[in-house]
């Protein structure tokens, strides 16, 4: 069992964005550890919570705060550039010489950030055109690392060139779906501006939360209540809870899973005047919105704003091929049809001391072509030393699966060692297929036996390649 927590553990968190990861994060300790809902767990989402796959988008943040100006949303004025010298005439266009130049990298952490050439933080105040161009200069086509990233660092190819703004006070505030609630909550803090999660562990009282009722929708009593409780001015409090119901609204409509703003600011500067007093308004400077997946279909226009570049490009071939894949650290590949008998088999291949290399799922109508390319994928891991197929036919027939893998062999000349259990539906011909064939594939009718033999022979391989020698397998007779 514990295996099987630490492998849900290992798949969700590869599968989210890092910025998901982040935003997750977050939202679960402010949900398990100040409202009792996980009382069972401490400070930890239940095991059930963090073992599910989950899917999101996530969207650059110009592209985020676009959906909030549509929705009627109070936004800082900003512009996108793509080029040193398109960041200048942005910053032009924009009119004002004191500005915020932000890196458009999809990973939390970026103010703390270093990009390759030595720059510090992807989140730069500047105060002329000259200034956004040099700065911009040191971050479009440059990698951003950060705690998120890590040493693969992500490619900035944009940046969002905004006006600065002089908040009085700043604000948390955001909504995410919760089981516990059977629908959206709505979460916010007056201590906003900051990393949310601390707040949650160091003062749980200063989080406010207030469920919504998914077939009513929001009322206008709930977001002054939650305003009230934030601590929003009394001349701001209808304003504020009016800019709550225009989010939730835009969280509806776009099927999304999570919606942060961190901060939402009372505003009352004037541009370049920090010490005049003028009537406050509400403001949200940031946005980070996660998309279910599972809603693409419908939400076309959203999903079209999809940036790969900042993404896995093996996330981006398993999506054309319409496969699960998520890729881990380990060395032995896996091919299964089925997230529970996926999650199974890499428990087993961990019980028996091997590390999976990937989650890949290939469904239950994969056809031979699929099959082959999700060979591709497993095998574009360089570490991968040897691979285990495990196939249960039910709708998905056996014979299929062994086409694909005799096409796959066949077509990448793997020289690795595949072990291949199958059961089920035309198991008795998809044995034919591959006695038949003279491809060096193992197979191998019971799971636990299989696991055992792919972990020996990726240690084997692994041995062999630290040794510089080559190993060749031969079937017996």
């Amino acid at each position: 069992m514990a295996t099987s927590l630490i492998c849900g553990r290992d798949l969700l968190a590869l599968h989210c964005h890092p910025t998901s990861r982040h935003l997750t994060s977050a939202l679960f300790q402010i949900l398990a550890g100040t409202s009792g809902l996980f009382s069972n767990h401490g400070n930890q989402p239940s095991a059930l919570v963090q073992g599910q796959q989950r899917r999101n988008l996530s969207l650059h943040e110009y592209m985020s705060i676009g959906l909030l100006k549509e929705a009627g949303i109070s936004v800082p004025t900003g512009l996108v550039a793509s080029t040193p010298e398109e960041a200048y005439s942005v910053a032009k266009v924009i009119g004002s010489k004191d500005l915020v130049v932000k890196a458009q990298v999809l990973a939390g952490g970026r103010g703390k950030g270093t990009f390759e050439g030595g720059l510090k933080g992807g989140v730069k105040i500047v105060y002329s055109p000259e200034e956004v161009r040099d700065i911009s200069s040191q971050m479009i086509g440059r990698k951003l690392f950060t705690k998120q990233t890590g040493e693969a660092g992500r490619i900035c190819n944009q940046v969002f060139i905004c006006e600065r703004r002089y908040p009085r006070r700043e604000y948390y505030f955001a909504i995410t779906m919760e089981r516990s609630f059977q629908g959206p909550v709505l979460i916010g803090s007056s201590q906003g501006g900051v990393n949310i999660e601390d707040v949650a562990a160091e003062n749980p009282d200063a989080i406010v939360k207030e469920p919504v009722d998914i077939v009513e929708g929001i009322k206008m009593e709930q977001a002054i209540k939650v305003a009230k409780k934030m601590g929003f001015p009394e001349a701001l409090v209808n304003e504020a809870a009016e800019n709550m119901i225009r989010l939730y609204n835009l969280f509806i409509k776009y099927d999304a899973s999570m919606l942060e703003i961190n901060p939402m600011v009372e505003d009352s500067s004037g541009i370049g005047a920090p010490t005049l007093t003028l009537t406050p308004t509400l403001m949200c400077m940031d946005a980070k919105i996660n998309f279910d997946s599972n809603a693409a279909y419908r939400q076309k226009k959203v999903f079209e704003m999809r940036d790969w570049s900042q993404e896995d490009p093996r996330d981006r071939q398993a999506a054309k091929a319409d496969l699960n894949y998520i890729g881990l650290d380990g060395t032995i590949g896996c091919l299964v049809n089925g997230a529970g008998l996926a999650m199974a088999t890499m428990d087993i291949i961990k019980l028996h001391g091997g590390i999976p290399a990937n989650f890949l799922d290939v469904g239950g109508g994969a056809t031979a072509s699929q099959v082959t390319e999700a060979f591709k994928l497993i095998t574009s891991d360089k570490k991968v030393q040897a691979i285990l197929v495990n196939i249960f036919g039910g709708i998905m027939r056996c014979d299929v699966i062994a086409q694909g893998i005799i096409m796959a062999v066949t077509d990448l000349d793997l020289k690795i060692p595949i072990v291949v259990r199958l059961q089920g539906t035309r198991v008795d011909d998809a044995k034919a297929l591959i006695a038949a064939s003279p491809l060096k594939i193992l197979a191998c009718d019971d799971l636990d036996e299989a696991a055992k033999m792919v972990v020996k022979l990726s240690e084997i391989v692994s041995l062999a390649k630290e040794a510089q020698v080559d190993v060749k397998f031969q079937l017996p007779i």
